[in-house]
């Protein structure tokens, strides 16, 4: 069976479950689950997420639990799951795609309203969403979990897995000179991560994976969404993650709305390059085995190895410009 056929027949069965009246189903797009927007007559706007192989069910029910508390204790508008009409909060498909992709679980949540920036974000938006950041973090040190919650950690380890996709696939994107260079980052990298202590104040749940994509503004501020990565590591990941996309003083902005919460550690900056050059170096990752990316990323190697040297050299970057590289 197709994944777009499976996944259609899926979430008429899921609606039906909910005893949901809705009005109009429409296609997100599939990354690490397939992704419908819903509208309904009675609840409003909903996202039904189809889950794959990557997260267990005690993974999904624990992410669903870190939301409510996000959404109640911490007062941020973030998705929260949604019971069915026995009141559970997950539902079991067991559905084998194309491909061979199984499609085990079913979520469904309240849709989250607010608009992605088509441009570049002012400044008082940056600020905000440094902001909401170190609120969300702030609210990872009040959390309590049931003796259930599971999620992944974002680490050495998690990075040795992407790192050994990334080697495998690496002709298709670098030179051997060029890959030369990810070779050092990566053992550099992996040595400040196993020097990194695990406190209160630095470590705990996060987002995982707080790129623009995933921030809607609602006038004018900011809301989270798609925690399916949320999961334990170092605050500065997340700041990294939101970071990697932007320009040096926007760069500025956001950590002075991130420092005005909560106080960054006096040597933040070259751990947070640490986590700068780890993130852009899984996003390869995630992407290289796909054909269709491949141009792409091509085109930012310039950039990349400009990043590279310069985290090499132990040269501050995050707030300067950087030339791009000639590659080898």
């Amino acid at each position: 069976m197709k994944l777009e056929t499976a996944a259609r027949d899926i979430v008429l069965r899921a609606l039906k479950a909910y005893e949901l009246d809705w009005t109009k189903i429409e296609y997100i797009g599939q990354s690490d689950s397939v992704t419908f927007k819903v509208e309904t007559e009675t609840a409003g706007k909903l996202l039904l997420r189809i889950h794959g192989e990557r997260c267990s069910r005690a993974e999904i029910l624990s992410e669903l639990e870190w939301l409510r508390h996000l959404s109640g204790a911490a007062e941020l508008v973030v998705p929260v799951g949604l019971p069915d009409s026995s009141g559970s909060y997950i539902l079991e498909t067991c559905c084998e795609a194309g491909g061979g992709e199984q499609l085990n679980y079913v979520t469904l949540m309240r849709w989250v309203e607010g608009e992605h920036a088509e441009s570049s974000l002012p400044d008082e938006h940056l600020y905000a969403v440094g902001v909401m950041l170190a609120g969300m973090h702030e609210a990872g040190e009040q959390f309590v979990p049931s003796a259930e919650f599971t999620r992944p950690a974002w680490g050495a380890d998690s990075f040795r897995k992407e790192w050994d996709k990334l080697e495998k696939y690496h002709t298709a994107m670098v030179s051997q000179a060029s890959w030369a260079l990810y070779q050092a980052a990566a053992i550099r990298i992996l040595g400040e991560l196993d020097a990194m202590t695990p406190d209160p104040g630095s470590y705990g749940l996060i987002h995982g994976d707080l790129h623009g994509g995933n921030v809607v503004f609602a006038e004018g501020k900011p809301r989270a969404i798609d925690f399916g990565l949320c999961g334990y590591g170092f605050y500065l990941h997340d700041l990294a993650a939101a970071l990697l996309e932007l320009s040096t003083e926007q760069r500025r902005s956001l950590i002075r709305g991130y420092s005005s919460v909560r106080a960054l550690e006096t040597d933040y900056e070259r751990k947070l390059e640490c986590f700068f050059v780890k993130i852009m170096i899984g996003n390869y990752s995630h992407h290289i085995s796909n054909p269709d990316e491949l141009p792409g990323l091509r085109e930012e190697q310039p950039y990349a190895l400009a990043y590279l040297k310069e985290y090499l050299a132990d040269s501050r970057f995050l707030f300067k410009r950087i030339e791009p590289a000639q590659l080898g």
